[in-house]
C-alpha cells in the first residue's frame, strides 16, 4: 500500500456514520410510531393509515444501510463544484446573525401583529441580510409575498394565519 492509499485510507469520513444512525433511528421512530396506529378502515380506504410510514420507515432503514456500506468501501460526497462557492472561505457570521434575527423578529411578533406585518418584516429582513440595498422595492415585494401566502395558507389550504392588528380588515 502506497502512501497515498494510506493517507486515504486514514482520512475516510467517520461523521457520515452519524448520518447513517440518525436516518436508522429516524426509520425505527416511524416504524414504532405506525405500528400504534390504530387501523381505521372504511369503503374509501380499506387499508387504512399504517402502510405508507412504515414503508417510509423501511425505506429509511435501507437508506441508512446502503449509505453506511457506502462509508465503509470508503465513498464520499462530492466536493462542492458551485460556480461562484467556496467552500474554503469563512463563515459569513454577519449574515447568518441578521437572518436569525429576522426569523426571531417573525417568532416574536406573529401573534401581536399578525403573518402580514411580521412576515412582511421577515421577508424584508431576510433580503436585507443577503445583501439587496434597494429598501423600498423590497418592502413592496415583502408586503405582496407575505399577503400572497396569507390568502394562499386561507383560502387555498384552509389554514387560517393570524391576523393581528389587521384582523377585520383582512
Amino acid at each position: 500500500m502506497s502512501t497515498a492509499e494510506a493517507q486515504v485510507e486514514t482520512r475516510r469520513d467517520r461523521a457520515q456514520y452519524a448520518v447513517c444512525g440518525f436516518l436508522a433511528v429516524v426509520g425505527v421512530l416511524v416504524i414504532i410510531d405506525a405500528a400504534r396506529l390504530r387501523h381505521i378502515a372504511n369503503s374509501n380506504d380499506p387499508i387504512g393509515p399504517k402502510p405508507v410510514p412504515i414503508v417510509l420507515g423501511v425505506l429509511l432503514l435501507v437508506v441508512a444501510a446502503v449509505y453506511a456500506v457506502d462509508v465503509a468501501r470508503g465513498g464520499t460526497g462530492a466536493a462542492e463544484e458551485g460556480e461562484d462557492v467556496d467552500p474554503t472561505s469563512p463563515i459569513d457570521w454577519r449574515t447568518v446573525l441578521l437572518l436569525i434575527g429576522a426569523f426571531v423578529v417573525n417568532l416574536v411578533l406573529i401573534e401581536p401583529l399578525g403573518w402580514v406585518i411580521s412576515g412582511g418584516l421577515l421577508f424584508w429582513g431576510s433580503a436585507f441580510a443577503l445583501g439587496s440595498r434597494h429598501h423600498f422595492r423590497n418592502l413592496v415585494i415583502a408586503a405582496g409575498l407575505s399577503l400572497a401566502t396569507f390568502y394562499a395558507f386561507a383560502i387555498g389550504l384552509g389554514v387560517n394565519l393570524p391576523a393581528g392588528v389587521l384582523q377585520g380588515i383582512l
